[in-house]
């Protein structure tokens, strides 16, 4: 189990443990249980808010083969898909991965000198978890969908521990200020608010602690961002029947909006950018020659928050 602290979902109220798989909240006596070794703590009316939105996801990634019976496959990510299905995808992810280690990950351990306390948001198989279980840290990996191919009923596959648990960004089953670092693991852009989505985690998250928003896309040009969703959902349309849009969500940053958030939240973000291969770098380049949108780019973006002045507190 986990060494972060488990609080109710609906009023942040820390959990009294009734058992190894159940924890209650004393103030409305709500039990939360681990079915499957998995916590469930996406209450029932956000179970029903979120319903069709996982369902038709799911349809998309069964019909796209995501996932394999083989713990090999899981073991091997990000750095091999032995699938061979989503290689360009994945060594994306690799050297996203490689640069979330470098730039935030390896600081943090030399800097605080103990295992991290992380929480992993829109874990999906978990193995961003792993891979950092597997470095001695304490992983919570959250996400919406439980089965055990793509969803977080994959931890069976893992030959290193970190603690599944359902439930959804903007309700975390966390006491105030734990995690050292949150990473939103290609996932914020499914927010429908981000200041909200935001707000939430850095709840969650200690002073000093470290907000990551990892593989969103991001554009120069809110057009670019609003033309790509329109593509996307032409394209689900044609192939699923559906345009895959059930949650009103945000889908993509803007250098612009992340300004904008800093602010509104009292932040201070740097960008760590890796370097996928020359043809990546060069697509900015060939899509003004060629006059298509710009592509997304997929910086990995590190908030903190502002150091308050001194004597701001008198």
């Amino acid at each position: 189990m986990s060494a972060l602290r488990f609080a109710c979902p609906i009023c942040c109220t820390p959990l009294i443990a009734v058992d190894a798989s159940r924890q209650q909240c004393p103030h409305d006596g709500t039990v939360y249980e681990r079915r499957d070794a998995i916590w469930r703590f996406l209450t029932p009316d956000r179970l029903t808010h979120y319903e069709r939105f996982m369902q038709e996801y799911q349809i998309v990634r069964q019909a796209e083969r995501r996932g394999s019976p083989d713990a090999a496959y899981y073991r091997a990510l990000p750095f091999q898909d032995l699938t061979g299905r989503f290689t360009g995808d994945w060594q994306i992810r690799t050297q996203s991965y490689y640069a979330l280690e470098r730039g935030v990950i390896l600081p943090l351990e030399q800097d605080l000198q103990r295992a991290l306390h992380v929480i992993d948001l829109g874990a999906g198989n978990g193995w961003l978890s792993y891979r950092l279980a597997q470095r001695g840290h304490d992983a919570a990996a959250v996400d919406l969908q439980t089965n055990p191919i793509d969803g977080l009923g994959a931890h069976i596959h893992y030959d290193a521990a970190f603690t599944p648990i359902q439930a959804d960004f903007d309700h975390l089953p966390f006491i105030d200020a734990q995690a050292d670092v949150v990473i939103f693991n290609a996932a914020l852009h499914y927010s429908t608010s981000y200041e909200t989505t935001l707000a939430e985690a850095l709840r969650a998250l200690r002073p000093a602690g470290q907000l990551v928003i990892l593989d969103s896309p991001v554009y120069r040009s809110a057009s670019s961002g609003a033309h790509m969703v329109c593509e996307r959902e032409a394209v689900f349309t044609q192939k699923y029947g559906f345009p895959s849009n059930a949650l009103p969500s945000e889908n993509y940053l803007t250098y612009r909006r992340l300004e904008a958030l800093a602010r509104n939240l009292n932040l201070q973000w740097r960008f760590v950018r890796p370097f996928y291969s020359w043809r990546w770098a060069l697509r900015p380049l060939k899509a003004r020659l060629l006059r298509r949108r710009e592509p997304a780019q997929f910086v990995i973006v590190v908030g903190r928050r502002r150091p308050q002045p001194v004597g701001s507190g008198d």
